[in-house]
């Protein structure tokens, strides 16, 4: 799918402060990713252009804003997913983990006002966007020693509250924002993961990276390597099987991602066109088995562990362990600051199903990190007002 299905027309130009939106090619996009000042923005795979070819079902458009967006001069970009409303010619507009901008500015209605017009003339009626900042973090050892029946993230004072995400939060309310799934413990209004896992590898040592694991990890990682558990890079040829395990990881561990081999494929193929590597597969293999597979996207300085699966068998091995300790690795080797291992629940119960997903990222000794979440708002006016309603309760009973 091109990056581009939604027609410009002519180009906006929206003046703030000298400030400029308009669409941009990927080409320029992808430039402005790679320099000094879109790097230090950390954009995520989601709001890559090659994640347009990604997403079946939704049309697309890349966005920038700058002094002059045609130039290719540019201070931020978005990737903009658009959903038709069955029956109508206007669109959901959805930002994955996006727009990409510089979120410290207090400003905000300097480049977001004109993404609102931007949107409203290529017939959005609503749009959800993902702002970046992190809003509270807990360190694993603090939340290992505080499990307990019935509770959650939200019942343990955060190791640390970043001021920039409370900030941005209070700019959104006060323009008519909402986050989705509210503020309370729960991210089920979230697309998107609300509360990550991320373990933090600047400035540390491989060493480092050892100790930091607790001692069950470090003696399943050897526990792994005794047993002649082989971890290797894969290919597309070994995406059946990851899916097949995948499938089995779903049963096991009772939940449903609800994706399809195809959109893995496709995934796989957009993102190492983009660039080579960008997303790779890491197998476990025993005695000539693949036990585990775990898919793991870089971009910039960033690296994400994106989905696992694991056969149900011969599990005493350990080969996730021995893939995320590679994969740590390879992490720490490409110079990445930070290891993102995703989504894990808000729950602190350990009679609770989903917890033993965050037992096990714990066990890395990195740290929960509760994003902004989602924000949406309708584009304004009583028609919008009203399609924003009948969309929720149509996503409601899909």
């Amino acid at each position: 799918m091109s990056a581009l299905l939604v027609p410009p027309g002519r180009h906006d130009r929206e003046r703030n402060r000298d400030l400029a939106l308009g669409p941009v090619t990927a080409e320029a996009y992808r430039a402005f990713l790679a320099s000094p000042a879109g790097a230090a923005l950390g954009a995520g795979f989601l709001q890559c252009p090659s994640w347009a070819g990604v997403k079946d079902g939704w049309r697309a458009q890349l966005v920038g804003w700058g002094p002059d967006p045609d130039a290719g001069e540019l201070t931020g970009v978005a990737l903009v997913l658009l959903r038709q409303f069955p029956g109508t010619r206007k669109y959901f507009a959805y930002l994955p983990e996006g727009p990409v901008v510089d979120w410290r500015d207090p400003d905000i209605d300097g480049w977001l006002t004109p993404l609102l017009e931007h949107l409203r003339r290529l017939g959005a009626f609503a749009v959800r966007i993902g702002p970046s900042p992190a809003y509270r973090r807990w360190d694993a050892a603090l939340l290992k020693s505080l499990t307990g029946p019935g509770r959650r993230l939200a019942d343990v004072l955060a190791s640390e509250v970043d001021p920039l995400g409370t900030a941005v939060a209070e700019r959104l309310r006060a323009r008519g924002w909402r986050r989705c799934g509210g503020d309370g413990t729960g991210d089920d209004g979230d697309a998107q993961p609300r509360h990550v896992f991320r373990v933090p590898l600047g400035g540390r040592t491989t060493e480092d990276l050892w100790s930091g694991l607790n001692q069950e990890w470090r003696r399943n990682v050897r526990r792994a390597r005794k047993e002649g558990v082989e971890v290797m890079v894969g290919s597309a040829a070994e995406l059946p099987e990851f899916y097949r395990l995948l499938r089995v990881t779903e049963e096991r561990d009772g939940f449903r991602l609800g994706r399809s081999l195809a959109y893995y494929e496709r995934q796989y193929r957009a993102l190492n066109a983009e660039e080579p590597g960008r997303m790779k597969l890491y197998l476990a293999r025993h005695r000539g088995e693949i036990l585990a597979a775990h898919t793991m996207i870089t971009v910039g300085g960033r690296v994400w562990y994106q989905t696992g699966a694991s056969a149900d068998h011969r599990r005493e091995v350990r080969p996730s362990n021995a893939l995320q300790w590679r994969m740590l690795l390879d992490a720490h080797a490409v110079g990445a600051d930070v290891y993102d291992m995703r989504g894990v629940p808000s729950t602190l119960d350990p009679d609770e199903r989903a917890y033993g997903l965050l037992r096990w990222k714990l066990g890395t000794g990195g740290q929960v990190v509760e994003t902004l979440g989602e924000w949406e708002r309708p584009l304004g006016g009583a028609a919008n007002q009203t399609l924003y309603r009948a969309f929720q309760a149509y996503l409601n009973r899909r």
